[in-house]
């Protein structure tokens, strides 16, 4: 092969280069350092966020006085919030200015609904809601409870309630209650928030009524998807071409239901009230749009793979003579299957350190109080509605009437808690735990890519398959963490600068949106687009170097350069051949996919019945179907990644060897024989 001066001289041959070296140094040894005291600086965010923050401040509700329902003293056996006039919490306003109403912490939530002030303490005392410290019993005269009404001492009004989320909140049919006067408009958000509440307590049920079944799918799709990569030992070829022709056929059904159902709703379209009894999910797929959409979606789809596989029917051919070599070299290295577990693991344990940093920094904050319910016609105190009060020296002031801040009867003022004030460094320490998050996670995706393409380059550099190390996993993870974690900190490091950008710019996309400005929004766009596409750019870069750093033991920017001319003086191979591969593996994964999801589907909508076993009646079926497809397709990501990883490291292995020797007996090729038969070359004998 030629000199390519764009893309450097084609690899020499070496008679004693046998596969990843054995005698190598350690790489990016400053990355390393780096990303070591990164690590520290992010152990110290969480000390910080855990002697400040207390996560409990989100979960539970807070009263007016700041404490937390079921937890602080004074309310331990009082865990549900009461708040006097509900209707005053859905004003448009109440972000800026808090919840305008008294807010206490209840053993129970009210039981019955009284829509007028009672007027007889003898009877409302058993249910009267007051503030901590007010006590009414048969004693108290009509006057007493009537003052206590205006100054909000105790709720004016009631609702049959039911806890969500540790908020009392009204339950049963409130639109047949004749709520008189200005309450009606904020019954009517009430009722809002119960609907709401119904749809989420559906929600609840059909996964606590189908999550077994749930599970089970799932432990079937694993299942499947182990027996699938077991196959493609032996049937590597019947398998892929079972996946095409079975997306194929599943494509072609899709249409004909989608048209069969756009056609019936054409012809016979629903009635308004017909469409109003249907739930939200239900009334958009009985739309005669949304089937079209599915109807062009699924046509779209299907012209495409058949126009790959009628114009890179010979690349097929030889894609999958290299997906049956990745699945020879799988089999041979069985411990391959299990050791991506291992970074699965792990990157969990990052997201969970990442999520209870979160929850601690959020809650790292101050409580604060402002000032609800004045009215300055009523009341000379020298605060204004949202001004930061002190809960006990405000009190006496200006929350009684007549008081010394001279409140005549009516102004409610009262100094409530209106939240928690975070400090500003908070955001630096978000800002940190984030670009942690990113770079944790590329740090451990690329020490797994960087191990399992040790493990397969030492499978192809063996000229004898059956002289493979028997812990050539083992051998191959000891090695990079002892010289190439510095080169995986680099690699991850770029990655995970521009996620951190991409999370910038999406950021100041919501910004850009209240501004009317076409010029900022198309500028914003073309970044985004760039950035998306250099993200991807990276992670292809990322995993060539560092097969060739597992290969040759040299550090990142080398390992890139030569990966990517290797790369470059094989771009035809590349695109036609390994991108094929990529395309194969994603109709396996998304024929396991589309299976499962047929299969819950048909389950969960009483269509297929399960002997000896009820399935349960759900409020929306579609639920599970959907957690089902998305768990797959991840579960069967995780086992074709070791196939994605195996074909892209024996690709590159190939393109060397192809650089490298020439089949002669001097510089015999290093592939195996069947990979040499579809690829018509041969190593030839010493009377060739």
């Amino acid at each position: 092969m030629s000199e390519d001066k764009d893309y450097g001289v084609p690899i020499k041959h070496d008679p004693d280069f046998r596969g990843p070296l054995k005698r190598r140094s350690c790489t990016d040894v400053i990355c390393l350092l780096l990303f070591l005291v990164f690590l520290a600086c992010w152990g110290f965010v969480a000390y910080l966020a855990f002697r400040n923050g207390d996560p409990s401040r989100l979960l539970k509700p807070t009263d007016s006085r700041g404490r937390k329902c079921g937890l602080d003293q004074g309310v331990e056996d009082k865990p549900y919030l009461f708040f006097f006039d509900l209707t005053k919490c859905v004003h448009i306003d109440v972000l800026a200015t808090g919840c305008p109403t008294p807010q206490v912490c209840v053993a129970t939530c009210p039981s019955v609904t009284h829509l007028e002030e009672c007027t007889d303490p003898a009877k409302c005392a058993s249910y009267l809601i007051c503030r901590p410290g007010i006590v009414v019993d048969s004693s108290t005269t009509p006057q007493r409870l009537q003052e206590l009404y205006n100054n909000e001492d105790c709720a004016r009004i009631y609702f049959e309630s039911t806890p969500v989320l540790g908020r009392c909140i009204p339950s049963g049919n409130l639109s047949q209650l004749n709520v008189p006067g200005d309450l009606a408009i904020g019954v009517k958000h009430v009722l809002s928030l119960a609907n709401a509440k119904e749809i989420g307590h559906m929600v609840v049920q059909d996964m606590s009524s189908s999550w077994p079944w749930i599970v089970g799918a799932l432990c079937v799709a694993m299942l499947v998807c182990f027996l699938y990569i077991v196959l493609m030992r032996w049937f590597a070829g019947p398998l892929v071409w079972v996946s095409l022709a079975g997306v194929v056929v599943l494509l072609s059904y899709c249409i004909y239901a989608s048209y069969a159902k756009f056609a019936s709703l054409r012809d016979s379209p629903l009635g308004q009230e017909e469409m109003d009894r249907l739930g939200t999910v239900d009334s958009l797929l009985a739309t005669k749009a949304t089937w079209m959409v599915f109807l062009v979606a699924s046509a779209s789809v299907l012209a495409v793979v058949l126009l790959i596989l009628l114009f890179l029917r010979k690349r097929i051919v030889v894609a999958i003579a290299l997906i049956e070599e990745g699945s020879k070299a799988v089999a041979s290295i069985s411990s391959s299957l299990v050791f991506p577990l291992a970074p699965w693991v792990l990157q969990c344990v990052v997201l969970v350190f990442f999520v209870v940093v979160v929850l601690y920094l959020a809650s790292s904050s101050d409580r604060v109080f402002k000032v609800t319910g004045l009215n300055s016609t009523l009341c000379t105190c020298n605060v204004t509605n949202g001004d930061v009060c002190d809960y006990n020296s405000f009190a006496p002031d200006c929350r009684a009437a007549g008081g010394a801040g001279g409140c005549s009867a009516g102004a409610s003022p009262d100094c409530q808690f209106y939240g928690y004030r975070t400090p500003n460094y908070v955001s630096y320490l978000h800002a940190v735990n984030v670009f942690g998050l990113f770079w944790g996670l590329a740090f451990v995706s690329g020490l797994g890519q960087m191990v399992l393409a040790g493990t397969f380059a030492s499978w192809y550099w063996t000229f004898h398959k059956s002289d493979v190390p028997y812990f050539t996993v083992t051998g191959s993870l000891l090695r990079t963490l002892r010289y190439h974690t510095g080169t995986v900190a680099f690699g991850s490091l770029i990655l995970a600068i521009c996620q951190a950008i991409r999370v910038v710019l999406e950021y100041l996309d919501r910004k850009l949106k209240t501004y009317d400005n076409a010029f900022a929004r198309a500028v914003m766009c073309c970044l985004r687009c760039f950035f998306w596409c250099l993200e991807k750019f990276i992670k292809f870069i990322n995993r060539n170097a560092y097969i060739m750093c597992a290969v040759h033991g040299r550090n990142f920017c080398r390992s890139a350069k030569d990966a990517f001319n290797l790369l470059m003086r094989n771009i035809v191979r590349v695109f036609v051949l390994d991108k094929v591969t990529d395309f194969l593996l994603f109709l396996g994964k998304l024929m396991i996919t589309a299976g499962m999801v047929a299969l819950s589907f048909f389950v969960f909508d009483g269509t297929i019945n399960v002997p000896n076993l009820d399935v349960p009646r759900l409020n929306y079926y579609l639920l599970p179907v959907i957690i089902v497809g998305v768990a797959t397709y991840c579960i069967a990501c995780l086992f074709f990644n070791v196939y994605s990883m195996a074909i892209d490291t024996l690709f590159l292995c190939f393109l060397e060897d192809c650089e490298r020797n020439d089949g002669s007996p001097e510089k015999p090729y290093f592939m195996p024989k069947s990979l040499r038969k579809i690829l018509h070359k041969h190593n030839k004998t010493h009377h060739e």
